[in-house]
């Protein structure tokens, strides 16, 4: 029998964050500082993973990451669930050393065997990231959930940050924005065959990258681009960092094949709820398709690209890091500004 994962689930991938209003209210009471002189990145921050000071020069980089089914197939499930959990590390320019795995799973829905189908492709990816699952912890649990907590190391003077950014920094992204459109309308059956594979590829893709670009001292600022979608990662970066963006709408890399979804309205639940978020720091000038930007710029991604803050004199070098890692999208999309009336201006 065929099991279709979406369909036991309410929420898919990254989509299923809490809203960011939420989060902000559950963490208002619960931020950790660094008045622990060894941790060099906690909750006080909107970052991507926690950072422990471990001896001068080193530091350990620890996240977790879990969430329901964005496919249907459950070993792609496991790989995509695992991608996404060690993209933090490499978010913050580090290497990833080891896994433990997450798993929750409705074993009188869901035969055990198809969550070991989940965990084999969690191994693959791990396996090709270098890295092991030394172990984990599992429940029965009404929803399947699965994910990772990831430890990796990162030499301390190669640490990014979301909230470092610098004025006339050049803002990247590596990967195409549109995944959760096309994650919503598999889950609707109007997804086909060719537009999964090319969801499949992009979810299950590391980004790898982050570990050399740690290492480029022009490279300011760094985050991965996640269920807030691209608007809302810029704006974490944009208000940590006390600056503003403006960034160009036609030079954003975007999965063509998501405008047409949107035609057929699949649009995540969570599009709205990031836009409510966001939307009152964002200005657009006149000749943006505002009401496709609407769908496209808050759209959750699941393990999505990097976005990346770097001087302009240190592009070239970042440019060709990415080409060598065979990434097509490297063009800037926008400039970071001294703080404005806005976090975020897009421009046609």
């Amino acid at each position: 029998m065929e099991y279709k994962l979406t369909q036991y689930s309410k929420g898919g991938g990254c989509g299923c964050k809490i809203a960011p209003a939420v989060l902000s209210e559950i963490l208002a009471t619960h931020s950790v500082g660094n008045n622990i002189p060894q941790l060099l990145v906690g909750n006080d921050s909107k970052d991507d993973a926690a950072v422990y000071q471990i001896d001068e020069d080193n530091a350990i980089i620890s996240t977790t990451d879990f969430f329901m089914p964005i496919v249907d197939d459950p070993f792609y499930f496991g790989q995509i669930a695992a991608a996404n959990a060690i993209s933090d590390v490499y978010a913050m320019g580090g290497k990833p050393i080891f896994a433990l795995a997450i798993l929750g799973w409705p074993i009188n829905t869901i035969p055990a065997s198809v969550a070991g189908e989940v965990m084999e492709g969690a191994r693959k990816v791990c396996q090709e990231a270098g890295i092991v699952m030394a172990g984990g912890h599992s429940i029965d649990s009404q929803d399947p959930i699965f994910g990772l907590v990831v430890n990796g190391m990162i030499s301390i003077k190669n640490l990014k940050q979301n909230n470092t950014a610098k004025e006339n920094d050049v803002l990247l992204i590596t990967k195409p924005i549109g995944v959760g459109i096309l994650a919503t309308a598999q889950k609707k059956q109007l997804l086909t065959t060719e537009d999964l594979a090319i969801l499949v590829k992009q979810l299950t893709t590391l980004n790898k990258v982050g570990a050399p670009l740690g290492g480029v001292a022009g490279v300011h600022a760094m985050t991965d681009i996640t269920g807030f979608g691209l608007l809302g990662h810029l704006t974490e970066m944009m208000e940590g960092s006390g600056l503003s963006a403006e960034i160009q709408y036609h030079t954003i890399p975007i999965i063509e094949q998501a405008r047409t979804y949107i035609a057929q309205k699949a649009v995540p639940d969570a599009t709205s709820r990031n836009w409510n978020a966001y939307s009152k720091g964002v200005a657009f000038e006149t000749g943006v398709n505002v009401m496709e930007a609407f769908q496209l710029l808050p759209d959750p991604q699941t393990n999505g690209g990097l976005l990346i803050a770097v001087a302009p004199d240190s592009l070239a070098e970042v440019q060709s890091i990415l080409k060598n890692e065979g990434i097509e999208t490297i063009q800037p999309i926008g400039t970071c500004k001294a703080k404005g009336e806005k976090n975020i201006t897009v421009q046609v």
